[in-house]
C-alpha cells in the first residue's frame, strides 16, 4: 500500500468520524508480510506464507471513547465501523483522562530515517537453504544426534497513524532470523539448546551455520549433568537470558501499573535501584533497531530516555492518558494496536556494557551458578519477589566446573537490581538486550 493510499483511507476515516458526532479520534493502519519455513533432519516440514492489513478507529466524545477494528476496508464496511464506534463512545463511561496526544508534542515531518529494514524478501528456496545450513551445521558437531527443527523467516510491516488534530505520519521495518534447537546425547542422558539471530537487514545477520554451530556446541556442553545442594551463591545470568530481567523492569516502570499502583517501583522514581555507573536506556532512533519508531504510537516525537541513571530511576514509561493521571507529561513511551487505546512500553531497551570480561565475573564471583536456561519466570509484582526454574553450570575456583540443571533460583529482584555488575559481552539480538549479569547472592533450590 502507498502512503497517499494509506494517508487518504484514514483521513476519510477521521472525517466520517467528525460527521458521526466525534469531538477527537485517531487511526491506524497496518499491512504486514510473513514468510517462514520449517525444517528438521534435511526435510522441509512447513511453508507459510501470509499478508495482512488490520485497521483501528478510536473515536472520542467527551471524556468517553471507544475503539473498533477491521480486516475490511471498503468503503461501506469503514462507515458502518465509525457508525458503531461512534455509538459505543456516546454509550461508554467517562474517563478523565483519555484524549489525544498534546498537540504541541506531535513529531514533525520530515521524520528522522532509521534505517529500520532493506525489504529483501527472501524465496522459500532462499529460505530453506538457510535454514538446511543452519541445522546442517548443529548436527555435525560430535554429540548432536537429533534436531527439534530449525527455522528461518522474514517479515515486513508498514504502520500509518493519523489523528484529527493534523497528525499523520508513516513508519515500518523489515526483520530476517534463522534459529535451531538440537539434541546431544551421552551415556547419562540427553539435552537440548538452540541459536537464533534476527536482524532487520540480512547483511547483519549471523551465518546460518554459525548460528547451528553454536546450539550444536551449547548442547554438547550441558550433557551429564549434576544436582546440587540447596545454598545461597552468586548466580550470573548469561546474555541470552539477562534480557529477562530488564523486561521485568520496564513491566514495573510502565506507565500503567504505576497508576494502578501495582508495580513494586511506584514509590521509588528518583531512588538508587541499581549500584552507581549502572545505566539502562531506552532508544526508538538507533539505526536498524528492532524496536526504532520515528514517532510513538499517538505521534508524539520521541526521543532517548536514560530510565535507570548511574543507578537511579528517573522517569516511567507513559503515553498521555498514564501521563495525566499521574500529574505527568508523556514521554513518548505510547504503543498502538488495532484493538484498542494506546499502551505503554519500551522502544530499544539495553542494559550498557560493563568493563569485565564474563571470565571476569566468574573468577570474581569465585563459586557459583552460570545460568544459561531458564523457563517459567516468575515475578511478584507488587513486591518484586522472583523465581525462576533453570539450568546452567556450577563454577569455582574461577572457572566453570559442570554442568547442573533442576534447579530453581529465588531473591527479590530489587535486591538482585542493587547488587547486578553487568559484563562487557551486549549483543543486539531484538528489542531488548543485556549483557551477561553477576547478581552477588539468590537462594539455589536443588537437592
Amino acid at each position: 500500500m502507498k502512503n497517499n493510499e494509506a494517508e487518504s483511507i484514514l483521513d476519510t476515516l477521521l472525517a466520517d468520524a467528525r460527521a458521526a458526532g466525534a469531538e477527537a479520534a485517531d487511526a491506524v493502519l497496518y499491512h504486514a508480510v510473513s514468510h517462514g519455513i520449517s525444517w528438521r533432519m534435511g526435510k522441509l516440514e512447513d511453508v507459510e506464507r501470509s499478508e495482512s492489513a488490520d485497521l483501528g478507529l478510536r473515536i472520542m466524545v467527551g471524556r468517553r471513547q471507544a475503539s473498533v477494528s477491521t480486516t475490511d476496508q471498503s468503503r461501506a464496511s469503514l462507515k458502518e465501523l465509525v457508525t458503531r464506534c461512534a455509538a459505543m463512545a456516546k454509550a461508554a463511561p467517562e474517563d478523565p483522562y483519555c484524549g489525544l496526544a498534546p498537540e504541541d508534542r506531535l513529531a514533525k515531518p520530515p521524520f528522522k530515517d532509521l534505517d529500520l529494514g532493506d525489504y529483501a524478501e527472501p524465496s522459500t528456496e532462499d529460505l530453506k537453504s538457510r535454514a538446511a545450513e543452519c541445522e546442517e551445521a548443529a548436527l555435525a558437531v560430535k554429540g548432536v544426534i537429533n534436531s527439534e527443527g530449525a527455522g528461518a523467516s522474514y517479515g515486513e510491516g508498514q504502520k500509518w497513524f493519523a489523528a484529527s488534530h493534523g497528525f499523520f505520519g508513516q513508519s515500518g521495518g523489515s526483520n530476517h532470523s534463522v534459529s535451531v534447537s538440537v539434541l546431544a546425547q551421552d551415556k547419562n542422558g540427553m539435552e537440548r539448546d538452540y541459536d537464533y539471530d534476527s536482524k532487520t537487514h540480512i547483511i547483519d545477520l549471523l551465518p546460518a551455520a554459525a548460528i547451528g554451530k553454536n546450539a550444536g556446541e551449547r548442547s554438547v556442553r550441558r550433557l551429564s549433568p549434576k544436582k546440587i545442594k540447596s545454598r545461597p551463591a552468586p548466580v550470573i545470568f548469561d546474555n541470552r537470558l539477562s534480557r529477562s530481567l530488564l523486561s521485568h523492569l520496564s513491566g514495573a516502570a510502565n506507565g500503567a501499573a504505576i497508576a494502578r499502583g501495582v508495580s513494586f517501583l511506584k514509590d521509588k522514581k528518583g531512588e538508587m535501584i541499581f549500584a552507581e555507573g549502572v545505566n539502562i536506556i531506552d532508544d526508538p532512533h538507533i539505526a536498524r533497531g528492532a524496536g526504532s519508531r520515528p514517532f510513538d504510537g499517538e505521534g508524539v516525537a520521541n526521543a532517548r530516555i536514560d530510565l535507570i541513571k548511574n543507578g537511579a530511576l528517573t522517569d516511567w514509561l507513559m503515553n498521555s492518558s498514564q501521563a495525566r493521571q499521574l500529574g505527568l507529561e508523556t514521554n513518548g513511551r505510547a504503543l498502538r494496536g488495532t484493538g484498542g487505546a494506546p499502551g505503554s512500553g519500551t522502544t530499544n531497551l539495553y542494559l550498557e556494557a560493563g568493563a569485565a570480561t564474563l571470565a571476569d565475573l566468574i573468577g570474581k564471583a569465585g563459586e557459583g551458578l552460570l545460568v544459561t536456561d531458564m523457563f517459567s519466570p516468575q515475578v511478584n509484582s507488587n513486591n518484586g519477589d522472583y523465581s525462576v526454574g533453570c539450568s546452567g553450570f556450577w563454577f569455582e575456583g574461577g572457572a566453570i566446573a559442570y554442568p547442573v540443571s533442576e534447579i530453581t533460583i529465588a531473591a527479590n529482584i530489587l535486591e538482585m537490581f542493587a547488587g547486578l555488575t553487568p559484563a562487557n559481552d551486549l549483543e543486539f539480538r531484538g528489542a531488548t538486550n543485556a549483557p551477561s549479569v553477576l547478581i552477588p547472592s539468590m537462594t539455589i533450590a536443588g537437592d
